[in-house]
């Protein structure tokens, strides 16, 4: 059985255990990881929620198994992410339909709802006992033209998937942040009422 490293969220207030046990882990397991799983999380995005039910999200898939097609993914990262993300056993960039289907008006919502679908494909992951990490740092224009996405479509983010491995099969930098304590700002610092800045009443002092 793989060794894990577990970094529960240090909560102000108590939340689900899956929203407190979900992190962004480098280190992953050679594991492969199974089509029924997979399925699962594809399923998890589909029932997400979004404006209108639009649903404009999309996502390509690469597992490690198909060498070329996982090559061409792991190749749009930029190389600080290929150092450890060519470890996972499967890559999805997702993708965002900038339009509505029903009228091809622009849909502002758009990469709102795609963050809504990975989020429930994380939280299914995390339930399965699966690790996600998602990743800003890729080159958009490569990852358009490598797997035709068309125009009126925007790649958003690449996801490295799979078991979590050891965090100290990484190299040394990349292992001290994996083993880093997570921190978030507090409640007083995002949640505002009566003019923007304002701390809700709610949360003042409850640092």
């Amino acid at each position: 059985m793989d060794n894990f490293m577990e970094k529960i969220a240090p909560t102000q207030f108590p939340i689900h255990e899956l929203l407190a046990r979900r992190w962004s882990p480098r280190a992953f397991s050679p594991r492969k990881v199974e089509p029924g799983v997979l399925m699962q999380l594809f399923e998890a995005a589909r029932w997400a929620a979004s404006s209108f039910n639009e649903q404009p999200w999309s996502f390509i898939l690469a597992l490690n198994q198909d060498e070329n097609e996982y090559t061409r993914l792991l190749s749009c990262l930029v190389p600080g992410n290929q150092v450890w993300a060519q470890h996972a056993p499967a890559l999805m960039l997702s993708v965002a339909r900038l339009s509505f289907a029903r009228n091809m008006e622009s849909n502002r919502h758009a990469f709102h709802d795609v963050g809504m679908a990975v989020q429930n494909l994380s939280l299914q992951a995390t339930a399965l006992g699966l690790s996600v990490h998602h990743m800003a740092g890729f080159d958009v224009e490569r990852a358009r033209e490598l797997f035709g996405v068309p125009q009126g479509y925007e790649p958003v983010a690449i996801m490295a998937v799979g078991y979590q491995g050891e965090a100290r099969s990484l190299p040394e930098k990349l292992r001290a942040r994996e083993e880093a304590a997570r921190t978030r700002k507090s409640l007083d610092e995002f949640v505002f009422a009566g003019h923007w800045g304002l701390p809700a009443s709610l949360v003042v002092g409850e640092k």
